[in-house]
Order: structure tokens, then sequence, then C-alpha cells
């Protein structure tokens, strides 16, 4: 059984022959070292100061230079060969790519930041513990409504975006069926936000037909975003990436979401369906209100139902007991513990997970977000032994 047959049997509540497994990236030096493995974001910051000061600072020559050296054939292939890589070294059954924002579709560029496409702005700097290259919001690019109103309306259908969409589906035909490797775009709620900041778009939600306006354009560019990718071939399943909470609830009223963000998801996930594709979830923290909200709407899979939020009725144990052949949970043991807690305790909880979780489909297994880099190698190893020795099918744990 190849990987998108593994996982497409667990999205239909049906046993596969061993429980599939995803993560949503890969930010540790210990583990791409471990597998012989190059971080695949590693040298960015060196490519932005360098570009920079060959430009003597003309940020649009550099910007133009970026998008034209990371769409080149080389270039794709080899980012995603070594994002595909590691996943296949690890027995990762699930990979995503993004094709929205952030990284890859940047619209200008600094010596130490990019904004996106959205409007968010990043700093491009190395993490202080381990030298790795990474991307750190830092705010949005709009000052006020009008700024962002008067802005260049979001494309969908770019040859950029196409270019990254056939490499990615020739990236996976290569691997021969131990990979399945579907797109992620953003959501709403967060690019509604952070292009803003919080303190910004709080006050924008006190104006009903601002923060409508300013959400659906967002909502209409994620639901020609799935059409779209149907039309390019996607055939099984897409991520969306929107953080609806944080550890001790949700980041805006139930009724904010029900009101703006819910009803484009739920126009995204009919599109999906009709197209024969299963639309997965991203969203941290405590989204515990708006759980049966998303199973109600189409939503075929949650990730990660966040283990460490405030809430002890946002359990995925307890979640399951209630929702069980409704929803797939995909998680979720936490980053935190892989990082502080014994080699012991990571086997236990995952082997708990597999046990009450994977009976009967319904179950993917990967951490409690991604895997950051203060991670142990040891315990990120762990997990996927211990995935591999109890998590063939019939699922029989002691």
């Amino acid at each position: 059984m190849n990987s998108r047959e593994r996982l497409q049997k667990v999205l239909n509540f049906e046993e596969p022959d061993r429980v599939p497994s995803f993560e949503m990236s890969i930010d540790n030096f210990k583990v791409c070292e471990h597998f012989n493995e190059d971080y695949v974001f590693q040298g960015m910051t060196q490519t932005y100061s360098d570009t920079y000061d060959l430009y003597q600072g003309n940020t649009d020559s550099l910007t133009k230079t970026i998008l034209m050296a990371t769409e080149t054939r080389s270039y794709i292939k080899t980012t995603l060969n070594k994002h595909v890589n590691l996943y296949k070294k690890l027995g990762i059954d699930l990979a995503i790519v993004p094709y929205t924002g952030y990284v890859t579709f940047p619209i200008s560029c600094d010596r130490a930041s990019f904004t996106d496409e959205y409007g968010r702005v990043f700093d491009v700097r190395k993490n202080p513990s381990d030298g790795m290259d990474m991307a750190y919001y830092r705010g949005g690019a709009f000052k006020s409504f009008e700024e962002f109103e008067s802005s260049a309306p979001l494309e969908v259908n770019t040859p950029r975006r196409e270019k990254y969409f056939k490499a990615m589906r020739k990236a996976e035909k290569e691997s021969q069926g131990k990979i399945s490797i579907i797109p992620s775009m953003w959501g709403l709620f967060e690019p509604a936000w952070q292009v803003f900041g919080f303190s910004t778009f709080s006050k924008l939600l006190t104006d009903t037909k601002k923060i409508k306006v300013i959400f659906d354009r967002f909502g209409k560019f994620l639901v020609d975003l799935v059409k779209t990718f149907i039309e390019w071939g996607e055939t099984d399943m897409i991520m969306i990436l929107d953080d609806y909470g944080y550890k001790s609830g949700l980041l805006m009223s139930p009724k904010n979401y029900r009101t703006y963000v819910l009803p484009w998801l739920e126009e995204s996930c009919k599109v999906a369906h009709k197209g024969g594709l299963k639309v997965l979830l991203h969203s941290c923290g405590d989204i515990f209100e708006l759980l049966e909200d998303l199973v109600k709407i189409g939503v075929d899979a949650i990730h990660p139902i966040e283990p460490t939020t405030a809430n002890p009725e946002y359990d995925i144990f307890k979640l399951n007991e209630k929702f069980s052949g409704k929803i797939t949970f995909i998680g979720n043991v936490s980053p935190q513990d892989l990082a502080d807690k014994e080699q012991i305790y990571i086997e236990n909880y995952t082997k708990n997970l597999i046990k009450k979780l994977a009976p009967g489909g319904g179950f993917i297994l990967s951490s409690g977000h991604s895997i950051n880099p203060s991670v142990k190698l040891e315990n990120y190893l762990a997990m996927h032994d211990t995935l591999k020795k109890y998590g063939t099918y019939p699922i029989s744990i002691n």
C-alpha cells in the first residue's frame, strides 16, 4: 500500500496496513544531520544580505533576483528534494508544500526581511541557539484599512505557483509511492490580522463593513485557490493553515469566526469535496468552542489538537470519544515534551495515541505542531520507532 492509499483509507475511517504519519515542518539541525540531509532554508540569511550588498541597497533589483533565482527548475528541484528526502528517510507518509505567502511567495525583499504576497513582514535571521536560518513574523505592511483596500488584489493562477505545483507532483511521482505531497495554503484569520498587526486588526473588528471586506478578500482567494488546485490536477487532499486560538482560548469571539471565517471555510470544503479532495485544517491553540462547527462544515481532518493548552476538555483522547468517525485527528506528541521529557515518556504517550485513536482509522501520527530546534533527536526518533513497532494494523497494544 502506498502513502496516498494509506492516507485515504484513514481519512475514510478504514484501516490501512499501518498508521500513517505527518509532520508540518522539520526545523531541526540534529534531525537533518542524523539523516545526512541539509536543512531546506539554510543559507537564506546570507543570500539576502549578499544580494542586497551586490545591488548596493537597491531593493527592487534584490527582489527581482530573489524571485528569479527561486523560480529556476534546479532551485525548485533541489529545495523539494531536501524536503522530501528527509521525510522519506523518516518514513513520513504526508508532507505539505506551501503555495501562498511566507518565504516562497515574497513581493518585496530587503537585506534581512521580506514582505509576502498577503502583506505580512518577516525578518530573516539565524536562530540564536543553533544558527538555523528562519523567518520570524514582525508585523503588517498595512497601517490602515484604506491602505489595504487600495492595494493590488491577490493573484491566484500565477506562473510561479504553477511551477511549484508541477515540481511537487513530479517529486511525489519520483518517490514511487513512499510519500504523499499535498498543497497547503493560509486560510483567512491569520492573514487578516497579520497584515495589520493585532492591535490595528482589533480596532478594525469594531467596524463590521470594513472587517467583512478584509475577510472576504482572503476568503475568495482561498476558494479560488482550491478550484485552481483541482484544475491543476490535485486529486486527494489539501491543507489549510489558520491558527484560531492560543493556549487559553480563541483569538477572536466564536460569533466573529462564525460570521466572517467559517462560511468561507465551508465554501472551500464544498468546492474541495466536489472535486474529490479531503480538507485538512491546521489550527493551533485551544479551539474547543469551534470544533463542532468545523465538523459540521466539512473539515475532514484537524491538526494538531495542541496538547499544552489550558483547557482540560481540549484533549485528543476525550475529543476522539466524541467525534470518532466524524473527523480525523492528526497529532499530537507535544514538541515541548519532545524537547524536555525522557524517552520512555515519549514512547508511552505515542503508544497511547496509537492504542486509543488508531483502531478503525481516523488517526495520523505527528507532533503537536512541528519539529523545532529544541526537540531532542532521540525523542523524535523514539516517536517514530514506536510507530513502526506498534502502528501495524490490526492494532494490538496491551
